[in-house]
């Protein structure tokens, strides 16, 4: 019985005496060893077994019994063998001087252990270094700095991925990114380090050489080599890189302090134009804090009631006739005053906001509106970020729903930015919002690369002039003869056109002549709140001004 016990036993026994003879050994210990079965046998020595066995020369030179003077704890051992596997040892000295050890093939384990600790530190799609890596990195190069070295942490984003991945397929855009992993591998040195942070975002690591001269060589390089095509299974695909670069010591003595200021860097960049490289700036520090401040006030001001809607007439220029309003965001901020929306809107594009934002600014329009003459239309700025929510169609339909408005009195503005984030989906919304009466309206219309085709794909209502032609439309023959050819373009696919900014009695006579319908500026009106737009339409056209009640109807802001 003893004797199968030891042959079933799935580890390697063996029993040594006190003179390093061999008393006992199974069938799986002769395995592990790759030993033959005469070396198995009792009052083998040690040392004869150790010049059979397959261990590596720099473990066979440690390998001995337990010495008479070790003490009598557990002792495990790891053995590298030649052919490559590890096998661990546990001995354990007997009182006799002997020694009893179990051996165990752990290959199989220790591969897996190391896959899993790879796994954790690397990113799966590119092989590349994942951010941990990174910071340790960082960490074990900071020092460095401390002796008057220098090092640079380049992030760097891929311009234009999106829409690659959006019209190739996810797989087309996996395969990309792993190209992309390529090309910045072979655009540093060997000791340079070469992180993916995560989506189309990188990050380089740089020391050794001086800076930021090498730096900045180093980002124009990347710019160079990831603005070349790549080939994605027989398609060409076009991106581009923008960087953002922290220098230590300089910028930060922290890993953490210099990814921030890299990203910062970054992200000053992308603003200013895609595909060129930003050094961090203490004052770029300064801005992301007021930024930081002020998307928390907005925050509170959307569930605290400061957002407040003011409207703009639209004006038909024969007859002079009011035919709409456009709903125009504010804030009134209970310190900072009355905040501008070139300062909060773009914000709440970025971290957003501008979706939970935009769903109130429909309910209060279509709410305020339906004190308004059945004739007026109002329109609403509708973000490229509300498209890409997926839930723009339904939170126009509860709108209109909550408050009763005829859907043809709401006229939805769109810019080309929504066409070009995925024009698929913005065309299958916009049917989508047609079919339910609302008109569409596309703004901006002339500051875009792309807006003709636009007009191709979608029967809009409206084409909306932009307010820059019309400012140099009396002292600029080009601008004026681009609102002539705009307006005779609408006329021939059946859409109004609406200049926006006209300012002076000679743009509006300008606009007339020119064949456009209407006309939108501070000639007419500057925005004026809800309670005053009954007081507009009496001055503009003569209608009959609301009693104070009906006019208070309007005022208070719908919560969201």
């Amino acid at each position: 019985m003893l004797r199968q016990a030891l042959k079933d036993l799935p580890l390697g026994l063996c029993i040594f005496d006190a003179d390093d003879r061999l008393l006992l050994a199974n069938e799986r210990y002769l395995d592990i060893w790759s030993l033959p079965d005469a070396l198995g046998c009792p009052g083998t020595s040690f040392a004869q077994i150790m010049a059979a066995s397959p261990a590596t020369e720099s473990e066979a030179s440690k390998a001995r019994a337990p010495a008479a003077t070790d003490t009598p704890s557990l002792r495990r051992r790891e053995w590298l063998l030649r052919d490559g596997r590890t096998v661990e040892v546990a001995v354990r000295r007997r009182p006799d001087g002997g020694c009893v050890a179990l051996h165990e093939d752990v290959t199989e384990q220790r591969r897996i252990a190391e896959q899993l600790t790879h796994l954790a530190r690397h990113d799966a799609l590119t092989g590349l270094a994942n951010r941990q890596v990174l910071v340790e990195h960082i960490d074990q190069q900071l020092p460095r700095t401390h002796r008057g070295e220098a090092m640079a942490v380049l992030c760097l984003d891929l311009d234009r991925f999106k829409a690659v991945n959006d019209t190739l397929g996810h797989a087309a855009g996996d395969a990309l990114l792993r190209e992309v992993a390529a090309r910045l591998r072979a655009s540093v040195r060997g000791s340079d380090l070469v992180a993916r942070l995560g989506g189309d975002e990188f990050a380089l690591l740089q020391w050794g050489v001086p800076q930021p001269a090498a730096a900045n060589a180093l980002a124009r390089r990347v710019i160079e080599a990831l603005g070349q095509p790549f080939d994605i299974n027989g398609q060409r695909a076009h991106i581009g890189a923008t960087v953002g670069i922290a220098v230590a010591p300089f910028d930060g003595g922290e890993a953490e302090v210099l990814m921030r200021g890299a990203d910062l860097a970054l992200y000053h960049a992308k603003t200013e134009a895609r595909g060129t490289v930003r050094f961090f700036e203490p004052e770029m520090d300064a801005q992301a804090l007021r930024r930081r401040g002020l998307e928390a006030d907005l925050r509170r001001a959307l569930q605290g009631g400061e957002l407040r809607l003011h409207y703009q007439p639209q004006v038909s220029v024969d007859p002079l006739r009011v035919t709409g309003v456009e709903a125009l965001l504010r804030w009134q901020h209970p310190q900072r005053g009355l905040v501008s929306p070139l300062d909060f809107v773009p914000l709440a594009e970025e971290t957003g906001l501008i979706v939970p934002i935009g769903r109130w600014v429909l309910h209060e329009a279509t709410r305020q509106a339906t004190v308004w003459p059945a004739d007026v239309r109002v329109a609403v700025n509708v973000s490229a970020a509300q498209f890409r929510g997926g839930r723009l169609l339904r939170d126009v339909s509860e709108a209109l729903e909550a408050s009763g408005l005829d859907a043809s009195r709401l006229e939805v503005e769109i810019t080309e930015s929504v066409m070009i984030d995925d024009s698929r989906q913005a065309l299958e919304t916009l049917r989508s919002l047609r079919s339910l009466g609302v008109r569409i309206a596309m703004d901006d219309f002339g500051t875009g690369y792309s807006s003709l085709s636009y007009l191709r794909s979608f029967p809009f209502d409206r084409i909306k002039i932009d307010r820059s032609f019309v400012r140099d439309m009396e002292a600029n023959p080009d601008a004026l003869s681009i609102v002539r050819a705009v307006a005779g373009l609408g006329r021939s696919l059946g859409m109004a056109t609406t200049v926006e900014g006209v300012e002076t009695e000679g743009q509006l006579q300008a606009v007339r002549r020119e064949g456009c319908a209407e006309a939108q500026g501070y000639l007419f009106s500057r925005p004026l709140p809800a309670d005053e737009v009954m007081e507009m339409l009496a001055k503009l056209d003569g209608r009959e001004a609301p009693t104070r009640a009906a006019a208070t109807h309007a005022t208070p802001a719908l919560r969201p």
